[in-house]
């Protein structure tokens, strides 16, 4: 798109389907790589990944060619079937369904950045459910408690 300027960072959060620990350690490079090839392939800039064993942050660069639900779609549904392919999971992996999506301006990127790289040393003090209640709050999102993941306690 010709003549078009934009500064859009997005950061993108979604859990395993229930909440499910599936994510392994010795798994998740492999996987950040493959999503990032993901996002890279959609002409997306991919500013920094990382998550735990139950759910994926993705910051990303956004350019104004592509609906942010379709780019989260791709990600989603390829990376699962990248998942299921490589047998990584007994049964069937899957995202739930739905995502978390927060904007930032260009001073906050070096401050969430730090954040997704460190959240091992986050969720040592805070489970994700309560980090995801947060944000939601944090940014004045509407939400449906009933609806915003299904929880398994």
């Amino acid at each position: 798109m010709a003549n078009t300027y934009t500064q859009i960072y997005i950061q993108v959060v979604f859990s395993v389907h229930g909440r499910q620990s599936l994510i392994q350690r010795e798994r998740k490079e492999e996987l950040y790589k493959y999503i990032s090839g993901i996002v890279r392939n959609k002409k997306q800039k991919l500013i920094a990944i990382n998550g735990m064993t139950d759910h994926v942050h993705i910051f990303l660069g956004m350019k104004p060619d592509i609906a942010l639900s379709d780019l989260v779609r791709d990600i989603k549904n390829n990376s699962s079937r990248f998942i299921n392919e490589k047998r990584w999971v007994r049964g069937r992996f899957g995202w739930q369904e739905g995502f978390g999506a927060f904007s930032y301006g260009h001073s906050q990127i070096d401050a969430v950045v730090k954040y997704i790289q460190n959240q091992e040393r986050h969720h040592s003090k805070r489970a994700f459910k309560d980090e995801y209640m947060e944000m939601l709050k944090k940014f004045n999102v509407e939400y449906d408690e009933r609806y915003v993941f299904q929880w398994i306690d």
